[in-house]
C-alpha cells in the first residue's frame, strides 16, 4: 500500500469506531477506518441491537443514551437500516419491582416512560404473561445488529467518503503515524477503538484501569407465533441496570432475588427478549468475567436464561435455533477515554452499552480532540 494521509485515523470498525468516524466526517474530516477483520465480527454484531435508553446510569450515561438513540434514528433512515422494534416493555413480576419502577418514573429518567397495569398489557405481551404491570418507554429502539453494522459502514463510505482498510492490523501508533501490516498510514489525529483487545495497543492504560473481559451467552429461538412490539425485560434487569439499581428502592428487590434466584445472579443472568423481522427471538444473556473467558456456551447457563423466559411469558420457550457467545471490555464506569499521546485518543466502552451510547460518546470525544473553533487536533 502506498502511504496515505488523512485527517483522522480510527482503529476498529465496531460501533464505537464507526461512531467516531461519523462524528469526524460530519466535521468535514477525511477519515480512514482500519480493522484487522474482513468484516464485523466482534461484540457489535453479537448483541441484541437494542439501543437501550431506559435504565442507563443516571446523569451523563443516560444523556448519552438519549442522544445516541436520536442519532440512530437519523442514521437508520439515511442508511436504509430498518428499526425493527421501538420502545420497551419491562414487566414487574414482583411487588418490589413495581416499587422500583414507580420510583424510577418519578425521576427525570422517566421522561418518555409510562406505566401499564397488568390488565392493560394485551398486545404488548402474549397470553400467559403475568405480573404486577409494566414500565413502557418510547425512547428505546432496536436494529438487527448483524445487518446494521455493515450497512452503517457502507453508508459512511458511500455518502461521507470514509475510507476502510480491512484485513489490516495496526501494530503501533504515534502522533501522526500508524504502523500497519500493510504499510504506514499518516493521519493528523488517531482514535483507537480496540473493543476488548487489551494487549495490542496501549496495554498499560487498560491495565491501570483494571479492564478485563466479560463473556455473555446468547440464543435465537424459533418464531413463537406471536409478535412483540417492543423488547421485553424483567425483574432481574432492575438489579443490573444502574438507572434502576442505584435507586434506594432497589434494595428490597435485590434481597428477594438473592433468596429466590441466587443462581441467576451468580451467573449474571437477566432477561432481554427482542424479535427479528422473521419472527425469531433473540434472547439473553449472562455475564462471566475473566482476562480470557473460555469460548464455550454452557448448557446450564442457557437453561437459566430459558427458565426466566418461561417465568416471564408463562409458556415454554420455542426451540433454540442458534447459540453464540460474545465478549466485551469491562471495568467500573461507562467507558475508558485516555489521551496516551498528543493528537491520540484511546476509547473503549467498558459497560456493554456501545450500541446504546457510542454515537454521543464519539461526539464528545471528537469535540475534545478537535478545537471546533480552530479545527486543530489537541
Amino acid at each position: 500500500m502506498s502511504e496515505k494521509h488523512f485527517d483522522l485515523a480510527v482503529v476498529g470498525a465496531g460501533i464505537v469506531g464507526l461512531a467516531h468516524a461519523l462524528a469526524a466526517a460530519r466535521l468535514g474530516k477525511r477519515v480512514v477506518v482500519i480493522d484487522r477483520d474482513a468484516q464485523a465480527n466482534g461484540a457489535s454484531v453479537r448483541n441484541f441491537g437494542f439501543v437501550t435508553v431506559t435504565g442507563q446510569a443516571r446523569g451523563e450515561v443516560w444523556r448519552r443514551a438519549r442522544r445516541t438513540s436520536a442519532i440512530w434514528d437519523e442514521v437508520a433512515l439515511a442508511a436504509g437500516i430498518p428499526v425493527v422494534q421501538r420502545g420497551l416493555t419491562l414487566l414487574a413480576q414482583r411487588p418490589e419491582a413495581r416499587t422500583v419502577l414507580e420510583a424510577f418514573l418519578d425521576t427525570e429518567m422517566g421522561e418518555g416512560c409510562g406505566w401499564l397495569d397488568a390488565d392493560q398489557l394485551d398486545g404488548r405481551l402474549p397470553n400467559g404473561a403475568r405480573g404486577q404491570g409494566a414500565l413502557t418507554s418510547t425512547t428505546d429502539l432496536r436494529v438487527e445488529s448483524r445487518e446494521a453494522i455493515p450497512r452503517l459502514a457502507g453508508w459512511l463510505e458511500a455518502v461521507h467518503g470514509v475510507t476502510f482498510l480491512r484485513g489490516v492490523a495496526v501494530r503501533g501508533v504515534e502522533t501522526g503515524r500508524l504502523e500497519t501490516s500493510d504499510g504506514d498510514v499518516r493521519a493528523e489525529a488517531v482514535v483507537v477503538c480496540p473493543g476488548d483487545d487489551l494487549c495490542t495497543l496501549f496495554p498499560d492504560q487498560f491495565a491501570q484501569a483494571l479492564v478485563t473481559r466479560c463473556k455473555l451467552q446468547m440464543l435465537r429461538l424459533a418464531d413463537p407465533g406471536w409478535r412483540l412490539p417492543a423488547p421485553v425485560m424483567s425483574d432481574l434487569s432492575l438489579v443490573r441496570y444502574l438507572g434502576y439499581a442505584d435507586l434506594p428502592q432497589a434494595g428490597p428487590l435485590l434481597r428477594r432475588l438473592e433468596a429466590e434466584q441466587p443462581e441467576h445472579l451468580e451467573h449474571g443472568v437477566h432477561l432481554i427478549v427482542v424479535q427479528s423481522a422473521d419472527g425469531s427471538l433473540v434472547v439473553g444473556d449472562s455475564h462471566h468475567y475473566a482476562a480470557t473467558p473460555d469460548p464455550f456456551a454452557h448448557e446450564h447457563v442457557d437453561q437459566l436464561i430459558l427458565d426466566e423466559f418461561a417465568a416471564v411469558f408463562g409458556q415454554a420457550p420455542p426451540p433454540v435455533v442458534e447459540r453464540w457467545t460474545g465478549t466485551y471490555a469491562s471495568a467500573r464506569g461507562h467507558s475508558l477515554v485516555e489521551a496516551p499521546m498528543r493528537h491520540v485518543r484511546l476509547v473503549t466502552v467498558t459497560s456493554g452499552s456501545g450500541a446504546s451510547t457510542a454515537f454521543a460518546l464519539a461526539e464528545d470525544v471528537i469535540a475534545g480532540l478537535y478545537d471546533l473553533k480552530s479545527g486543530v487536533a489537541a
